[in-house]
């Protein structure tokens, strides 16, 4: 993973969070965890993209465990 992406969600000591993901009928359960470390074994460019989002999002006081529930959708796939 990018050093300040890294950086960042050790420092951001996000909470836990479980997600319920529906899919073709099927319910998926993905932690927010996984996700994370999912994101480090995506592609530097991808990586980069993600960290871009979750400044603006972190800087507008969003809620970035809901963006990493839409990345989640994108891994059940």
């Amino acid at each position: 993973m990018i050093e300040n992406l890294k950086t960042y969600f050790e420092e951001k000591e996000l909470p836990y969070e479980l997600f319920e993901i529906e899919n073709n009928g099927e319910l998926h359960l993905i932690d927010n965890e996984t996700v994370i470390e999912s994101i480090g074994n995506m592609p530097v460019a991808i990586q980069k993209k993600i960290r871009d989002k979750i400044t603006a999002i972190d800087f507008m006081n969003g809620d970035v465990n809901d963006f990493l529930k839409y990345i989640a959708k994108g891994l059940i796939v």
